[in-house]
């Protein structure tokens, strides 16, 4: 009753393209999301959420799919939908974003698809590295993970003078983490100059500055909060939650000094009514070690170009000012490829106090922290035991 009495269709446009020849499907999907916002009334700077499909063959898009259509866009949403579930995909997306709007996450919604099915693809190579489109001016040219993390890490040592012992005491301090978790895949303890002392992947990373390489698997069950007391296990509180879209392409990136954290963070923080001080544990997503580091300086927990010597003093260690990656992390338990599932699970751990590397004593308030792609995208939430 509530969406029906709140909520209201503005505006539609349909494509008159048929058959095309070298277009990418991103150029159709601009036209018609403009033409639908301009049949509303409305530009593209009014639109704060999107939903779209994007990552199948004739879409155009990728693993981050949302995130690159967002980027050709050039709007930075903050409620973004995805979800595919084939051809009726956009109805789904439509009363999600429905639902969005009457929850207060976001005010204007554009539902969108487009795709070249008949003319797709233009040759045997990732979308990507397609002649045409948004990949064209940065992928061909062989950019990996490493190499995109790499560059804000330079950026940072170059802007704030962060030093590469520093990074290296991340991997140090969250080995340590890992040396009592028994499922961790790396337990050995190391020094700074163990970091140092490994092999250079992709300067100025060395190979224990990036995760481990592993398989593994999670999952989290949320129900009813009242069904929730009847149940075996002591339930948590999403207490705060932010999410923030920023950009896939290296070349759009506005400041390298920041990741999406920064408003993903803040929005977690407002929503919950607290402060960095509040919180007891910060597991934060560790694909490389300059991750962690980035996100401590955006999520408020030290100020901006700080962070090296905030890590390198000890603050992050378990009776430190904020321990972080109690299990080992992803720079030495484990990394299957998208880790935010055991992020999550940690955070969940430390509240029960279940830890099983390094348990904080008397967790009341855990902040889990999520990357995609190269900083391209950040979700934080703030959980706490009900």
């Amino acid at each position: 009753m509530s969406i029906r009495d709140e909520i209201s269709i503005v505006g539609a446009f349909e494509s008159p393209r048929r058959k095309e020849k070298d277009l990418h499907p991103f150029h159709i999907l601009h036209e018609v999301v403009h033409d639908a916002l301009a049949d509303a009334g409305l530009t593209m700077t009014d639109v704060d959420g999107l939903c779209v499909t994007g990552g199948d063959t004739g879409e155009g898009g990728m693993l981050e799919d949302g995130i690159e259509l967002a980027e050709y866009l050039g709007i930075t949403p903050n409620y973004l939908e995805t979800t595919d579930i084939g051809g009726c995909s956009a109805i789904l997306q439509t009363a999600h974003a429905a639902a969005a709007i009457a929850a207060g996450l976001c005010d204007t919604v554009v539902v969108a698809y487009a795709a070249c099915g008949r003319s797709y693809p233009f040759g045997p190579t990732t979308a990507m590295s397609w002649p045409c489109g948004p990949g064209s001016f940065e992928m061909p040219y062989g950019l990996s993970n490493i190499s995109a993390y790499g560059l804000y890490a330079q950026h940072h040592m170059q802007r704030y003078g962060t030093t590469a012992e520093q990074l290296a005491s991340i991997a140090v301090t969250v080995r340590g983490n890992a040396a009592t978790n028994p499922n961790a895949l790396m337990r050995d303890p190391i020094e700074i100059q163990d970091v140092l002392a490994s092999p250079l992947i992709s300067s100025p990373f060395h190979k224990l500055d990036c995760c481990v390489v592993t398989d593994s698997g999670g999952a989290v069950v949320l129900t009813r909060a009242d069904r929730a007391k009847d149940l075996r296990r002591k339930p948590v509180s999403i207490l705060g939650y932010g999410e923030y879209i920023g950009k896939a392409h290296l070349n759009q990136v506005p400041d390298f000094g920041i990741s999406p954290g920064l408003y993903s963070g803040k929005l977690a923080f407002d929503r919950a009514g607290l402060r960095p001080a509040d919180i007891d544990v910060a597991q934060l997503y560790d694909a490389f070690t300059i991750t962690p580091l980035l996100a401590l300086e955006d999520l408020g927990f030290c100020r901006k170009g700080e962070a090296g010597a905030f890590v390198q003093d000890g603050h992050i260690a378990p009776k430190g000012a904020i321990p972080i990656n109690t299990d080992g992390g992803g720079l030495s338990s484990n990394h299957p490829g998208k880790r935010g599932i055991f992020v999550l699970i940690e955070a969940l751990r430390q509240l029960r106090g279940e830890g099983p590397g390094i348990q904080v004593p008397d967790c009341e308030v855990a902040l889990a922290h999520g990357i995609g792609g190269f900083f391209s995208a950040a979700s934080t939430m703030i959980l706490a035991n009900a």
